[in-house]
């Protein structure tokens, strides 16, 4: 006799039946003036969620995104999770290898988006600008706090090249172990900061009915930032 059971459903086939309640409290429409004055608020409030509940496991994690050309010349926009290691008035700072594909995008497009998606949270802040290269003082600065195994893999991985096995790319982490043994690290010249200057940036808080908060805050022509409430 025939086996007529119907094949159990992956998980991916419930993708459209998913539904998450946003409950979170609202943004409300007297937020400050200044977009960095609510991001430190959000972002003290993540590390905070991250001590008490651990369901934020790195409230510093961004989607960064920039934009590749095709063969043919059109846009294909790529994105990649990198740390956010700092910000101020001037911009919000990543730090990678200067010959990756990211860095060579942004060469030929100086132009980006950051996403921060704090889900434990409902929310999201996305920031959009230029993107100019740190001073090399200021690169040498963070480079010296960094852990050195995290030096020496900087500057042992020829990064998002291919290579032929873990073992080649643990040989390659071994070989400038052995260089630089028992001396300080000096940073690569081809590995440093990169610093998105936003002209837009919007804070989004999950609520329910699907009916969400978000204030975004936009650069004006003298330099102040204009602030609106946005449909969800």
């Amino acid at each position: 006799m025939t086996d007529r059971r119907l094949p159990e459903r992956s998980a991916s086939d419930h993708l459209a039946d998913e539904r998450l309640d946003y409950l979170s409290r609202a943004l409300a429409d007297d937020a400050p003036e200044d977009p960095l004055a609510l991001f430190d608020v959000w972002m003290d409030e993540a590390f905070a969620r991250r001590t008490q509940h651990g369901d934020l496991t790195d409230p510093t994690a961004v989607v960064l995104s920039t934009v590749a050309r095709d063969a043919d010349g059109l846009p294909r926009p790529r994105s990649r999770t990198v740390l956010l290691k700092g910000h101020d008035a001037a911009g919000f700072v990543v730090y990678t290898n200067l010959t990756s594909p990211k860095a060579r995008e942004l060469e030929t497009t100086p132009q980006a988006a950051m996403l921060l998606p704090w889900y434990p949270m409902q929310r999201q802040v996305r920031i959009e600008g230029r993107v100019e290269h740190l001073p090399a003082a200021e690169s040498d600065a963070y480079w010296a706090t960094r852990p050195r195994g995290s030096q020496l893999g900087a500057r042992a991985s020829h990064q998002s090249e291919p290579v032929a096995s873990r073992t080649a790319l643990d040989a390659q982490y071994a070989e400038i172990a052995a260089r630089f043994e028992g001396d300080d690290i000096p940073r690569p010249s081809f590995w440093g900061g990169l610093r998105l200057v936003p002209d837009r940036i919007e804070f989004w808080q999950g609520r329910e009915n699907r009916f969400h908060d978000r204030i975004a805050y936009e650069i004006t022509a003298d330099g102040t930032w204009q602030r609106h409430r946005l449909q969800p």
